[in-house]
């Protein structure tokens, strides 16, 4: 008896399979539909402490990219302000408190920006 939660992970002949689609990976159509996230056009910077310890990270959300290309605008980013980072959930963060230099750098892309929160 076969339940319809068992998927092909992997073929010797295609290689890797997307889950959803069920299609080899290089040829998946999921990644190619996936749309960024729904904003009002408003890129907002923030700066948070809370559940790091004390340590500060700059919160970037808003910007209406998909995720590949959320994830190598996070990458020059990062080289730009010279620290570590990730993208969690559509927003960007940031190691340490860079606001200013983020605002500059993301006004240039043609964004509108904003500060938000304290």
């Amino acid at each position: 008896m076969k339940s319809s939660t068992n998927r092909l992970v992997y073929s010797d002949q295609l290689g890797r399979i997307c889950p959803d689609c069920c299609q080899p990976k290089q040829n998946c159509r999921c990644k190619k539909t996936s749309t960024g996230p729904k904003s009002d056009g408003i890129v907002r910077i923030q700066r948070e402490t809370k559940g790091r310890k004390g340590k500060g990270v700059t919160l970037v959300s808003g910007i209406p990219l998909a995720e590949s290309e959320l994830k190598m605008l996070a990458k020059a980013l990062k080289q730009k302000c010279g620290t570590g980072g990730t993208v969690k959930n559509g927003i960007i963060e940031i190691q340490g408190d860079h606001r200013d230099l983020l605002m500059g750098l993301l006004q240039e892309k043609g964004w509108t920006v904003k500060k938000a929160g304290g």
